[in-house]
């Protein structure tokens, strides 16, 4: 894949790269800035401002770039209830952009008149009164770890690569290369501040949070899964391990690790075969049936096969461990070998060992081209049926020319350890994430033959449940933050189960209550939102 293309992708898939991107490239990692002044103003602008293109051409995926009438650059929680309040009275439909990486239109669709950009608030501090991690949405990832790490020496389990913004990022549950270990960074959030307009058309804000007596209670339960978008714009996170005791911040989140080990095992296509690549991608399955529980061994390993398109030469097994463990090499060494095992064909192999926030703050400079990503949660590895369609799409004449390719994210561990119901994540015993993506270069009329290989593989993978992944014995549906528009689409979708199920399974009836409370006149609103309980 063209190196634009491929970071790119590294970009938008935002808790795949964490140790993809630290093995492929170097960077820089960044500060978080100080909370803004509360008397910075707030910012509006329209196309003919200078600033304009900046701002509404920030989104990672090229396909999409909005042409709203106005920005708003917000610096704090008032000047966002006061751009929503404009945007109610004068009846314009609002979008809110942080980091920039939403895979779908949903920010930058042509009904979209009033973006908020709330890339100025940035601030990771900790808030005494609560005794929780208090972080803006405008902050990047990389910016959250290395408050964290270098203020107490903690972090949150949550993506990568760091230019993602916190904003979207948690809103979908927050997964990333600590989450086998320590869970979602949903199930480290003690409370959300929301802008939100009731039905009246009144702005305000609202702080809730995971008390089960808080009156808020159920909106902050909507925070921790239900996907951007939907109720309000969140104006801060507080973020607080829900074992934690005591009022030292040192002691509130998870230890982040001294350091890790960074390997990738690289094979040639030139030396592997379909029975190869079928034995290989089954190893890598049953690796993680084996030691994806909660009490694993192993659960401080993360790592994505990223199973190119054969033209690409090569394919690449990458990951990182806890390296202050004694056995870590030997560890990663086995798991390679077992992934591996019976192929016949050795990869080349490399690692390295460095401190923890230099793997997980570096950031990846991309440029917007287009993509489309494709989702699925595995409850289990692949079944025979499929393993075949994965070569033939992969390493068949079907994907001559094109540049694509699927990754295989560890999940599980600490992760399955939650009720489905007890946040909006309702897939809570999966092993792996399945992602499906392709990338192209110039107009959209370019990417019509990869979009028809991507959506023809992810067809074929569950066509025994009408071309999408159904919750079931393998599969268990797919992920609000990696939105497709084409699980709403009849024609791509024929398995007579919703998209939302697909999302959200049983928990989709209570994100429609809270919706009817919280966004009674649908303000907030896209392609894939939340619809109201009638």
């Amino acid at each position: 894949m063209p190196e634009v293309r491929r970071r790119t992708l590294l970009a938008g898939a935002a808790a795949l790269g964490g140790t993809a991107a630290a093995v492929a490239a170097p960077g820089t990692a960044v500060a978080a800035p100080a909370s803004p002044a509360t008397s910075t103003p707030l910012v509006t602008l329209g196309p003919d401002d200078p600033r304009y293109s900046s701002l509404t051409r920030r989104g990672s995926n090229g396909r999409f770039v909005g042409k709203p009438e106005r920005v708003h650059v917000v610096s704090t929680t008032e000047q966002v209830v006061a751009a929503v309040q404009r945007a109610v009275r004068d009846g314009k439909r609002i979008a809110v952009r942080s980091g920039g990486h939403c895979f779908e239109n949903f920010v930058d669709d042509p009904s979209v008149r009033v973006l908020i950009d709330t890339s100025p608030m940035r601030a990771v501090r900790y808030d005494a009164a609560r005794r929780a991690f208090a972080v803006e949405p405008g902050a990047l990832l990389g910016e959250v770890y290395r408050a964290l790490f270098l203020g107490w020496g903690v972090s949150i389990p949550a993506g990568a690569p760091a230019e993602v913004g916190v904003g979207g990022h948690v809103l979908g549950g927050g997964y990333g290369t600590l989450s086998r270990r320590y869970g979602l960074s949903v199930d480290h959030l003690y409370a959300v501040e929301v802008v939100v307009v009731d039905r009246s058309g009144r702005a305000r804000s609202v702080v809730a949070t995971r008390d089960p007596e808080d009156p808020h209670h159920d909106l902050w339960w909507a925070h921790t899964g239900g996907g951007g978008g939907n109720f309000g714009i969140v104006t801060c996170y507080w973020f607080r391990d829900p074992a934690a005791k005591g009022d030292d911040p040192a002691r509130l989140l998870p230890k982040a690790p001294a350091s890790a080990l960074s390997f990738s095992a690289t094979w040639n296509w030139k030396d592997i075969d379909e029975r190869a690549f079928t034995r290989l991608v089954r190893n890598h399955g049953t690796w993680h049936e084996h030691n994806s529980a909660p009490d694993s061994p192993h659960t401080d390993l993360f790592s994505v096969l990223m199973l190119s398109t054969r033209n690409t030469g090569t394919f690449s097994l990458v990951g990182h461990l806890d390296a202050t463990m004694s056995d870590a090499e030997r560890r990663m060494r086995a798991y390679v070998d077992a992934v591996g095992s019976g192929t016949g064909t050795k990869p080349a192999v490399q690692h390295t060992v460095r401190p923890w926030l230099e793997a997980a703050a570096l950031v990846q400079e991309t440029n917007p081209a287009p993509f489309k990503v494709k989702c699925g949660y595995l409850r289990k590895g692949y079944t025979d049926r499929q393993l075949t369609a994965l070569h033939r799409h992969l390493a068949g004449p079907v994907s001559e020319n094109i540049s694509g390719a699927l990754w295989l994210v560890s999940y599980g561990g600490k992760v399955n350890t939650v009720a489905p119901d007890a946040t909006a994540v309702a897939q809570r015993d999966s092993i792996l994430k399945a992602v499906y993506m392709t990338g192209w270069e110039g107009e959209e009329t370019a990417g019509a033959k990869p979009l028809a290989w991507l959506r023809a593989f992810y067809h074929d993978i569950y066509a025994d449940t009408g071309g999408v992944p159904v919750p079931g014995p393998v599969s268990d549906g797919s992920f609000i933050n990696y939105p497709d528009r084409d699980l709403a689409d009849p024609n791509l979708n024929t398995s007579g189960v919703p998209w939302h199920t697909l999302y959200y399974k049983g928990n989709y009836a209570r994100l429609q209550r809270v919706k009817a409370r919280w966004d009674p006149r649908d303000e907030f609103r896209h392609g894939l939102s939340i619809r109201p309980a009638g």
